[in-house]
């Protein structure tokens, strides 16, 4: 072999050794970039969602009496109840509901919010009803059928003889039906002053009122307005027609 010969052989080694170097140099600096595993979870883990039953024993119950709710939860942080609030979350509570009541069990964790419902059903006694064969006794008809009217001699506001069985019958009546508020109107015949007669119609329709109060009658119940000569039954001129306009009248007090 030549002098040249072995001259450029060992420059192709050389050569060939600096490529290499270079090569494995830059491998090197690519694995600088970040290592995946040195990261954290991409997400955060969640609790399993609560889980939450409610019962009642018994479920049907009457007015006054109680009942037992029993209640069981999981994975709840917070557990109410409507009406009573704040629960354990696994517990037994006696209540006395007055009517029929839904408790609604809400329970809540890190896995969300679960719902529990339990009705329970209050009887609720019915009124007695008390048979009645009295018929319609607040109508206008059947009133006057047993309060009637009561009459007056001549200026005068003193209850005559004639009138005291109509004054019982009225309070018997009106004893037999404490509902019942009545207004007793005093009238007049048209004779003498608006003024006079304002008075002695007020004196009679008192005169009614004492004698029902004094039959038993609540004095509360009867209300007195007077009418004088201003409304007249009967316009004619006579004895007859006079006598129908000294009365005191008894009218339902609606």
């Amino acid at each position: 072999m030549s002098a040249t010969q072995t001259k450029l052989q060992r420059a192709i080694v050389l050569a060939t050794a600096v490529i290499t170097i270079a090569a494995v140099t830059g491998c090197h600096k690519k694995n600088s970039g970040v290592n995946p595993s040195s990261l954290g979870p991409t997400t955060a883990s969640t609790g399993e969602a609560p889980t939450a039953t409610i019962t009642a024993d018994p479920l049907t119950i009457d007015q006054g009496q109680s009942v037992v709710l029993n209640w069981r939860t999981q994975n709840a942080d917070t557990v109410t109840i409507d009406g009573i609030g704040p629960v354990n979350a696994n517990g037994t509570q006696t209540v006395s509901p007055s009517t029929s009541t839904n408790f609604h069990l809400t329970a809540k964790g890190e896995g969300g919010t679960t719902d529990a419902n339990v009705r329970v059903t209050v009887r609720v006694p019915e009124a007695p009803t008390v048979p009645s064969n009295e018929g319609d006794m607040g109508s206008e008809e059947v009133f006057h059928q047993n309060v009637k009217d009561v009459f007056f001699d001549y200026d005068s506001y003193d209850l005559r003889p004639d009138a005291q069985s109509s004054i019982a019958q009225a309070a018997s009546y009106l004893s037999a039906h404490p509902a019942i508020r009545v207004v007793i109107g005093g009238y007049c015949d048209d004779r003498g002053s608006a003024e006079y007669n304002l008075a002695l119609g007020e004196n009679r329709a008192n005169s009614a009122r004492t004698a029902l109060v004094n039959a038993g009658v609540a004095a509360s119940r009867l209300r007195v307005i007077s009418y004088g000569k201003e409304k007249q039954f009967c316009t004619e001129e006579n004895e007859s027609c006079w006598q129908q306009n000294r009365r005191a009248q008894f009218s339902l007090d609606r």
